[in-house]
């Protein structure tokens, strides 16, 4: 029989079947979710086209070569795109039983390669490692604004993912507000008096069934009430809110547990579309206590139906216990 699982982070429920035989090779997106998209002819993110973007904000560069120039290996610029402006005030309207705010904000696009068509499967440790450093270094920068209550740092990844362009980058959102995503874990916090986050690695790390791999700072899960099929949670085992908190020795873990958890998936789910989420703490604000920060990885397998949209409730084919043991052996193999 199926279960209904709640989803305590974020609130809601997963339909997951008792015994499913759904292979990734019989998922009919799969192939299709890294479609060319944007990317005919002109790409504004190759090494060359600098003056097609926005100002460098910061960069990896061979030493003694100028910002908008060739030379970078990691490039930091402005959304071009942005629906936010950092100078605004930040307003409220109220227009009867509605209201709204200024568009108060920042977007930042982090290309994350001068070379066209390579990824993150392709990136070596060191290579990530210097990717997680700019994503910290640009958190912390925009975390000193106080107009700012978090900080969503994403990465789209094929069409069906929501990526514009084929050329590997990621994207950094400051917030005016705090989204209701992770609502349970202060939730959960306010309840229980402890980190509901904490409370899954123990429990996890007891059972065991859904772990694919613990490293040195951290554990790779598919959570109990995995929204998408082969969902994986990397989560620090050591407690701490902002991801801007991270330090060097977590860092060279974490780019060691992307770079080979990227190549196992890539090869397991035939190079998926997927979505990468870091979720962290608020800021700027009062203490709320609860917020433990941690990476999703969401492979973007089937489209979104009218069933999840009206009901709220997600339809996952794949058990995570099936998903993690396929990660699990793979990750046997290299490991």
């Amino acid at each position: 029989m199926a279960e209904i699982r709640r989803d305590l982070v974020r609130n809601c429920w997963v339909a997951i079947p008792a015994n499913s035989a759904l292979k990734p090779a019989h998922f009919p997106i799969k192939r299709r979710g890294i479609e060319t998209v944007g990317n005919q002819g002109f790409c504004p993110f190759c090494e060359g086209n600098e003056s097609s973007t926005p100002h460098e904000i910061m960069a990896y560069r061979k030493e003694g070569s100028q910002p908008d120039t060739p030379g970078w290996s990691i490039r930091v610029v402005a959304n071009k795109f942005s629906v936010f402006q950092i100078d605004e005030a930040l307003e409220k309207t109220d227009l009867g039983i509605y209201s709204n705010y200024t568009g108060v904000g920042k977007q930042e696009v982090i290309i994350e390669t001068p070379e066209h068509g390579i990824d993150i499967h392709n990136f070596s440790q060191q290579k990530i490692g210097q990717l997680l450093t700019v994503f910290k270094t640009r958190y912390n920068n925009l975390a000193q604004n106080e107009k700012i209550k978090y900080i969503q740092i994403y990465k789209n990844r094929g069409i069906f993912a929501g990526a514009s362009l084929e050329h590997s980058h990621s994207q950094m959102m400051g917030l005016p507000y705090v989204p209701r995503t992770n609502a349970g874990l202060p939730r959960y916090f306010q309840k229980k008096g402890r980190c509901l986050i904490c409370a899954i690695l123990a429990q996890e790390k007891q059972n065991g069934v859904r772990v694919i791999y613990e490293s040195e700072h951290f554990l790779l899960i598919c959570p109990y009430a995995s929204r998408f099929s082969y969902e994986t949670w990397v989560i620090p085992k050591q407690h701490c809110e902002h991801f801007g908190d991270i330090n060097e020795a977590q860092i060279i873990d974490l780019a060691w547990v992307v770079m080979i958890f990227s190549r196992i998936m890539t090869d397991a789910l035939d190079n998926p579309a997927y979505n990468l989420v870091f979720n962290s703490a608020p800021l700027n604000m009062q203490f709320v206590p609860g917020y433990h920060w941690f990476l999703e990885i969401l492979p973007r397998l089937l489209v979104t139906t009218g069933a999840d949209i009206s009901t709220g409730m997600y339809s996952n084919p794949v058990a995570p216990e099936l998903a993690a043991e396929l990660f699990r052996n793979k990750m046997l193999k290299l490991v």
